[in-house]
């Protein structure tokens, strides 16, 4: 007898993660539907429809829309009889879950897809977040930093989190042709002769490109065909990247708001950069994993999932936090040797395949719609 699942995800519009788990995720003994919340048909509408997926979408752009949301959620769930609901993001798990404990769904899961975010910057919200911790019956943690703030932080029950980790289809960043790749050097100018400094991140605070933009400019000054490539580069710390460009030649950086062939913009880096400030306001940190995958030789600081995995010289370069000198440091030493590069390829590709793999959140994901243990 197959399980009705509905997966409610607000305000995403292009999502490669939830692409892969509609793909992979039905199965004899899962029917999968999906619930968006959003304002206009996006990408992932467009691909569920593609791929035959029942797919709901609410109109939804933000808390005015609250009731109207939860009545339209609540008679999905009744009439299509869902029997767990798997709710992803804030408002999507406030909605959803309280929804669905109205209709009578007895597994109700949320992913926590953000770590002290709220206790840093919104601490009114942490009430909210208490909320959807106690209406959902399972949480999942993408990392063990997400584990540990659910039950330090918010007092949560160990037994009620279940960590499971994003999965990736770690092969699709290393079989990347040529003609993608070039199609993006063309895109954004940039040529073989270029040392590519890649970093993607949304420009947040946290995020930590203040503390890379003056490690580049430094950088620069040994390399002069260098070029910094900021994706993602939209945020409210935007401001503050862009007036410390301003030290750098228009033509020695890009800043790019998004780019829908991910794989093959890690080709165009030669050297990758993450260096968020803390230990905990990364709450998994893809970028990490996806770098990897792609081979690309990394400098890190050990925030959200890569202190379960990083290790230092062996499948990347860490730096302390806050520390433009380090990262400098660790980029000129990752230039200038190509044995440590390669090194640090091989080690990367094969550590992500043991813990992040499709299948590997998949099978896991299976157990704990059928109340199995992971």
């Amino acid at each position: 007898m197959q399980i009705k699942l509905a997966y409610i995800i607000s305000q995403i519009d292009k999502a490669l993660a939830f692409e892969w788990i509609a793909e992979e995720l039905p199965s004899e003994s899962l029917d999968l539907c999906f619930i968006l919340l959003h304002e206009r048909e996006t990408a992932l509408e467009q691909f569920l429809k593609q791929k035959n997926i029942r797919v709901f979408r609410i109109n939804y752009r933000g808390k005015k829309d609250f009731f109207g949301a939860f009545l339209k959620i609540f008679r999905i769930l009744s009439k299509e009889k869902i029997q767990v609901v798997h709710c992803h993001l804030f408002d999507a798990s406030l909605i959803g879950l309280l929804a669905a404990k109205m209709a009578g769904v007895q597994k109700r899961i949320s992913t926590r897809h953000h770590s002290t975010l709220h206790h840093v910057y919104f601490p009114r919200a942490v009430y909210y977040d208490r909320f959807i911790n106690f209406l959902a019956t399972d949480l999942v943690a993408i990392s063990e930093n997400v584990r540990k703030i659910l039950v330090d932080r918010e007092k949560v029950k160990a037994q009620k989190i279940h960590l499971v980790h994003h999965g990736f289809r770690l092969e699709a960043f290393a079989e990347v042709s040529q003609a993608r790749i070039q199609k993006l050097r063309d895109k954004y100018q940039i040529t073989e002769n270029h040392t590519v400094i890649g970093v993607i991140a949304r420009q947040t605070e946290w995020k930590g490109i203040q503390y890379i933009v003056p490690a580049f400019i430094r950088f620069q000054k040994k390399y002069p065909q260098a070029v910094l490539l900021l994706a993602n580069a939209k945020g409210e710390y935007k401001a503050k990247i862009e007036a410390l460009l301003q030290e750098i030649a228009p033509a020695n950086y890009r800043q790019i708001l998004f780019e829908e062939d991910i794989f093959a913009l890690y080709q165009l880096f030669s050297l990758h950069v993450h260096t968020p400030i803390d230990d905990h306001s990364e709450a998994f940190g893809q970028t990490y994993v996806e770098a990897l995958a792609a081979g690309i030789p990394s400098v890190f600081t050990l925030s959200g999932v890569a202190a379960e995995f990083i290790q230092d010289g062996e499948n990347a370069l860490t730096v302390d936090f806050k520390n433009s000198e380090a990262i400098w440091e660790a980029m000129n030493k990752l230039l200038e040797n190509p044995v440590l590069q390669n090194h640090l390829k091989k080690q990367g590709q094969e550590h992500v395949k043991k813990y992040f793999d499709l299948p590997v959140m998949i099978t896991k994901l299976r157990k704990l719609y059928q109340g199995k243990t992971i």
